[in-house]
């Protein structure tokens, strides 16, 4: 192994920042607020926008409505009060080719801070009132008299007292001391991917010559953040793999005497997609070592027959099985479901004590439902049968991870909508294994991600995809209602289905402040609905605050067709399946995400007939309105996910991570999709070839140093 040659970022991050001139006990204060504790966390906190001076905006050019950053001197400023009491402080800068103000409201100490004389960044959009430029409570950065073609602009604290000019004196001194930094990558690879050297990076991204050398600088960057994520999950996931012991499942022809019957007697072939995935999970199955793999399926793509095939693996070799469900509802729309596709289904009894048969024989195969409903006498039966491996099957909420559970033999776990579980909910259900073994774990979400995306959040689990439809299905037909009459048009057609024998959701406004608002909201919806457009009709009410068996009765009444309508929160988001169902009406559209709004319309579109899903509302932002109208223009989950990363950015899908961090400072899933799939490949071939990193020793060092340790532990759980 080769000498490192240079400066090691662990040199750096051992280093205070109070080591750098002018950091004293009350910069570095200040500094720590802001997550700034080391020389290294100043070197890593990257501009946030670059000025080019010779592209700048300029006032005068600036279009109303048109947002820009601009880079101009501040004349005077002013403080007063507004008719409320409220403090609104007023600004006039010029950047030589006009002048203008700026007020900010409930700012007072911009006053003092932006004294005349002073240069500054505003970045905002330019207003006309009265006849006159102005802008209201822009993004500020302080930049003192620094002149150079590329001005960095830099995250600051304003209210602490840094400055966007003092973070570039503290990186412009870490890399004067610095010097040329250790390199963790070979040149070959770095030539390949046309990837600038780390000395030269850290300079360009803080002291760029021209716009062109930042994104260099960026691009290099990005790849080391990603790289240390993905090197990180499969170096983990591959250790668990190694390491771990689990149930070599014997699968057999066609995954095994129960998979084969299960398919033979189902109403339709499966899709090219559901027989790829079988057999991939049949592969793993069969494996020593646990399987751990996420099951993306968009809505009404047959997850469903998929997480029953590996079950029934579990099942035919004397295993059991559990699916855990995140609601009541969902639990027994599933205990519904699989039960009606496995009856009259016999497993070979191997219990020589076994009250239902001796060994040998052959046995009923037993699912049984485990939420808070169940009564006790019925809970005590469940969780001796559980113990005593009489049943098969068990499908539950959280309840199949509480206290005094216990499975004979837990062979397969399948958790659906997994990311509304806690990762530690995950994790107990999967410990509940006999011995030393753990079960094979499936994961199922019907909220799909982009790919790139999942590589990050996902990137310790083998994924597998369903991207077709069962044969049959009729495409969902989606409009968008934004007016008074278009509103008519919608309930016409309600009536008109309803008229045909159909049935219809309408789901209330999304009100994410109170449950009981929400109550509040569905209760006066039903009022309106049976009062007005719904009068006369059977319309039943469904939502988070109604009793246990209340909202059985409901479920039930509407499986049964004794409904033709159901008014609902978004209870019925997932899992509930009527195939009579032919109409789904939103309210306030707007006020829900691409992804609730595709899981909820994924209710209807479940039978032969033609589909309908109503977005009712007008849209008051760009977002809002881009939302709805890629709803209208497309079925395809995967799609959606793209134009929802497009939208709102990584944030929401960061959060699957569930404790918020994000280690990417630089790079996005939105903007970095491409070098994701790189960064996996580049981790996958690294570890191929030097599993303990021994010739990569910086890159590991870098991997432990910038990653979490107990964050990628919480990771690697899920």
């Amino acid at each position: 192994m080769s000498e490192i040659v240079g400066r090691r970022l662990a040199q750096l991050a051992n280093l205070p920042a109070s080591e750098l001139k002018g950091v004293g006990a009350t910069q570095a204060a200040s500094l720590g607020k802001m997550g700034i504790r080391s020389v290294l966390d100043v070197l890593m906190h990257y501009p946030r926008r670059y000025i080019d001076r010779t592209k700048e905006a300029k006032i005068a050019d600036l279009e109303v409505g048109e947002e820009a950053a601009i880079l101009v001197n501040v004349k005077r400023s002013t403080q007063r009060r507004t008719g409320k009491g409220k403090s609104m402080v007023i600004v006039t800068v010029t950047d030589g080719t006009a002048s203008m103000d700026v007020t900010f409201f409930g700012q007072p100490f911009r006053e003092k801070q932006l004294q005349p004389g002073l240069d500054a960044v505003f970045f905002g959009k330019l207003e006309l009132y009265g006849g006159k430029r102005k802008m209201t409570n822009p993004v500020v950065d302080l930049i003192g008299n620094r002149t150079g073609r590329i001005l960095p602009v830099y995250g600051q604290s304003e209210k602490a007292g840094i400055a966007s000019w003092d973070i570039a004196r503290f990186c412009e001194e870490t890399l004067s001391r610095a010097g040329d930094f250790a390199e963790p990558l070979d040149e070959e690879l770095l030539d390949r991917l046309d990837l600038v050297a780390r000395t030269e990076a850290f300079r360009a991204i803080h002291m760029p010559e021209s716009m062109a050398e930042s994104a260099a600088a960026r691009k290099r960057l990005v790849f080391d953040e990603l790289l240390r994520v993905q090197v990180e999950l499969v170096r983990r996931k591959r250790e668990l793999e190694r390491t771990a012991v689990g149930i070599a499942h014997v699968v057999g022809e066609g995954g095994g005497p129960l998979v084969k019957r299960f398919h033979d007697v189902l109403p339709y072939e499966l899709t090219g997609a559901q027989a790829k995935t079988i057999g991939e999970i049949n592969e793993d199955l069969a494996k020593g070592h646990p399987m751990h793999r996420l099951l993306q399926g968009d809505v009404g793509s047959g997850k469903t027959v998929v997480a029953v095939s590996a079950m029934l693996v579990a099942a035919q070799g004397g295993h059991q099985a559990a699916l855990m469900a995140p609601t009541e509802v969902l639990a027994e729309q599933h205990h519904l479901g699989i039960k009606q596709l496995l009856e009259d289904f016999t497993v070979p009894d191997t219990d020589e004590g076994n009250l239902f048969g001796g060994a040998g024989m052959d046995r009923s195969l037993r699912v049984a439902l485990l939420t808070n409903r169940i009564s006790a006498p019925d809970r005590r039966k469940i969780l001796e049968d559980m113990a005593a491996g009489n049943l098969d099957i068990v499908i539950g909420t959280h309840s199949l991870i509480s206290e005094g559970i216990e499975f004979k033999s837990l062979g397969v776990v399948v958790i659906d909508e997994q990311h509304r579980f806690g990762v530690e909910q995950r994790a107990a259900l999967r410990d509940k294994g006999a011995g030393d073994a753990m079960p094979d774990v499936l994961v199922m979400t019907a909220t799909p991600i982009p790919r790139t995306a999942a590589m990050t959040v996902y990137g310790d689990l083998d994924v597998s995809v369903l991207d077709e439809l069962p044969p049959g299905r009729t495409p969902i037909v989606t409009k968008w209602a934004q007016s008074d009459m278009d509103e008519l048009v919608v309930w016409q057609q309600v009536r008109d289905e309803i008229a045909e024998g159909r049935q219809v959701y309408v789901v209330c406004p999304l009100i994410e402040e109170s449950e009981k608002l929400e109550v509040r909201s569905a209760e006066e919806t039903f009022e309106e609905l049976t009062n007005g457009e719904l009068v006369g009709l059977r319309v039943g009410l469904l939502h988070g605050r109604l009793k246990s068996d209340e909202k059985d009765s409901v479920m039930t009444q509407f499986r049964a067709g004794e409904l033709d309508a159901l008014v609902s929160t978004t209870v019925i988001e997932v899992g509930v399946d009527v195939p009579n169902a032919t109409v789904m009406v939103i309210l306030d559209a707007t006020r829900f995400g691409i992804a609730q709004l595709h899981q909820l319309r994924g209710r209807v579109g479940r039978g032969a007939a033609k589909s309908f899903c109503w977005l009712v509302g007008e849209s008051k932002t760009p977002d809002g309105e881009a939302r709805l109208e890629a709803l209208v223009r497309s079925t395809d989950g995967f799609e959606l996910a793209e134009v929802d990363l497009d939208l709102r950015g990584e944030g929401t899908i960061m959060g699957e991570r569930q404790k918020g961090q994000n280690d990417l400072k630089l790079a996005s899933l939105r903007r970095d999709r491409e070098w994701v799939v790189i960064a996996r490949e580049v981790a996958m071939e690294l570890l191929d070839a030097d599993p303990d990193l021994v010739k990569h020793e910086l890159l590991a060092e870098e991997v432990d140093l910038l990653l979490k340790a107990d964050d990628i532990d919480f990771l690697m759980k899920s």
